[in-house]
């Protein structure tokens, strides 16, 4: 990848991190970790791979996203808001009773946003139905998922990786965010469902493993998905609350808000890397 290409990615990434914690913290709530964790893949994404406008969010033929794990939000609203769909100072109304921001994306009232989700496993299904769409009808649109490594513990998932699968749906791309972090401990802990890769395998999906931080792997992965006839897993090994010190591995910081103190220290280290990159 490019150096200057790499560079702005990463200021872009460092600033949709930040706007994720002005927005749990302005809540009092919210799910900061694996918002952080995923930052890398939607930045990448909705700067550079995605073909989407701003200015016609309904546009037909647009490329879909679907946040499966939607209980991370706040990143998807602070990549929307960076990208242009709406204004960055809306990040701070998240879960405010009359904002459009809520707990969890609502493709109702929220430029941008593709499929409302919520319940964990349903999103993947929403994208299959979707890149199905594009198949049926001839159009050329990709659809791109992410889930949570947690979240694959829902049977509802494999489901849709099978019957992805089976209709050749090489238009479909999905990232699991695999942190090894969930609500209640680390994978292994409360539903291991390692080995990710050997399981979308069985399912006929082609697979990639990267680090889902590296803008360079990111690329080099969706660059090989457009090669492949078939429903592509991108498993991205990835740290839960990545780029705030206190918050890296750590389960407790899957849904909690920083208080004002830690919220200054976050931002603090955040505003010193966005100058290191500047």
């Amino acid at each position: 990848m490019d150096s200057a290409v790499k560079k702005e990615l990463q200021i872009t990434a460092c600033k949709v991190r930040m706007g994720i914690l002005e927005g749990v913290h302005a809540a009092k709530s919210g799910h900061p970790g694996g918002s952080l964790s995923s930052a890398e893949i939607l930045t990448y994404l909705y700067f550079k791979e995605m073909n989407v406008d701003p200015q016609n969010p309904k546009m037909e033929n647009r490329d879909r996203f679907v946040l499966s794990k939607g209980h991370a939000a706040p990143l998807l609203y602070s990549v929307l808001a960076h990208r242009g769909f709406f204004g960055v100072d809306t990040l701070t109304t998240l879960r405010h009773p009359e904002s459009v921001l809520q707990g969890h994306p609502d493709m109702k009232y929220i430029p941008g946003v593709d499929m409302s989700s919520g319940s964990l496993g349903q999103g993947i299904s929403t994208a299959v139905g979707m890149a199905l769409s594009a198949k049926h009808f001839n159009n050329d649109y990709k659809v791109y998922c992410v889930l949570g490594d947690g979240e694959i513990e829902e049977g509802q998932v494999w489901e849709a990786a099978m019957f992805a699968a089976n209709k050749g749906l090489s238009n479909l791309t999905v990232f699991v965010d695999n942190n090894n972090l969930q609500i209640d401990g680390t994978i292994e802990e409360v539903n291991s469902a390692y080995p990710i890769d050997k399981k979308f395998e069985a399912f006929n999906w082609h697979v990639i493993n990267i680090d889902g931080h590296s803008f360079d792997e990111i690329e080099a992965a969706l660059n090989e998905a457009k090669t492949i006839d078939k429903p592509v897993a991108i498993i991205a090994k990835t740290v839960k609350g990545k780029g705030v010190s206190y918050m890296e591995n750590q389960v407790s910081w899957h849904g909690a808000a920083p208080n004002d103190e830690l919220f200054e220290q976050a931002m603090a280290e955040l505003k010193a890397k966005l100058a290191e990159l500047q």
